[in-house]
């Protein structure tokens, strides 16, 4: 698998900014892959040289504070040699063996227009086994017949890549067996202030109510599922503490230990944030249009 001549037919997408510490990790589990970009946001930290010595061609992405945002930017305008796209992010691995189920994969696949693939999160230093386990994400498509789902026409100060989008294709899917681990949360550092911004999208995209709106024509079931569940959780009361519950009760995260119950408060913080955040935002919304009626 490591020879030019038997690399599996497929584009990888891998976006970043100064990914320097994850890249070289990420890149090094995708040696099989025909074809690798990495779409940059002005690093400064050495990730250009780093995906350069890895093969990768790096593309710079200029993001105009509203939409397109950079995996979508990519789906659109890069020059993919293959017809299957992997999105892979700095901070995910694919295991040993996974090239050969991809290759497989897409030339078995028929009618198939992507592939689901699980997800384990690396969370202070071990893995979590419980909480937030199974996590599947349609990461393999047909380049053709997915993109991701817009939800709003907004500025939502979460960065320059897609936060909780969802890719959504054309067509029937299915999975894997592979699973990428995702070293997401190395400290809680780092688990805060990503969910400092991923609060700022969920507060903007509730506010719009445009949930869904973007999947008009890409009709595909179990993403219409999850924003559905989305909806009506958005009318719940106590969310925090059922966020707790749902991962720490129902998904067993307390066989976890205490990794687990930190993991469960963390998110039950995040989803505070979320709820905070969109009152903060509608009053300003209302302020703002009661102002232009005076």
């Amino acid at each position: 698998m490591n020879s030019s001549n038997s690399r599996v037919p497929v584009s990888v997408l891998v976006p970043i900014r100064n990914e320097a510490e994850n890249l070289p990790r990420c890149l090094d589990s995708m040696r099989w892959a025909d074809e690798i970009f990495v779409v940059d946001s002005k690093s400064t930290d050495g990730s250009i040289e780093i995906a350069q010595q890895h093969g990768a061609k790096v593309v710079q992405f200029e993001f105009n504070g509203v939409w397109p945002k950079k995996k979508n930017w990519a789906l659109e305008n890069l020059p993919f040699k293959n017809e299957w796209v992997l999105i892979l992010d700095a901070d995910e691995v694919l295991p040993a063996g996974a090239g050969e189920e991809i290759a497989n994969a897409i030339a078995n696949a028929g009618a198939i227009a992507g592939y689901w693939i699980c997800r384990r999160f690396f969370f202070l230093g071990r893995w979590l086994r419980h909480a937030y386990y199974p996590n599947w994400n349609l990461r393999l498509f047909r380049h053709s017949l997915g993109r991701y789902e817009k939800l709003t026409n907004a500025e939502t100060k979460s960065g320059d890549n897609e936060v909780h989008e969802h890719v959504v294709v054309r067509g029937p899917t299915a999975r894997l067996q592979c699973e990428i681990d995702h070293y997401a949360f190395p400290s809680i550092e780092v688990f805060v202030e990503k969910h400092n911004r991923y609060s700022n999208w969920e507060a903007r995209v509730a506010v719009d109510e445009l949930l869904g709106a973007s999947s008009e024509g890409l009709g595909n079931a179990p993403v219409e599922r999850r924003r559905r569940l989305k909806i009506l959780s958005r009318h719940l009361p106590f969310r925090p503490f059922l966020r707790f519950l749902y991962i720490y009760i129902w998904q067993k995260g307390f066989l976890d230990g205490r990794d687990g119950y930190y993991f469960a408060r963390l998110h039950a913080f995040y989803e505070f944030l979320s709820v905070a955040k969109t009152y903060e935002l509608r009053r300003k919304v209302v302020q703002a249009s009661r102002s232009r009626t005076n």
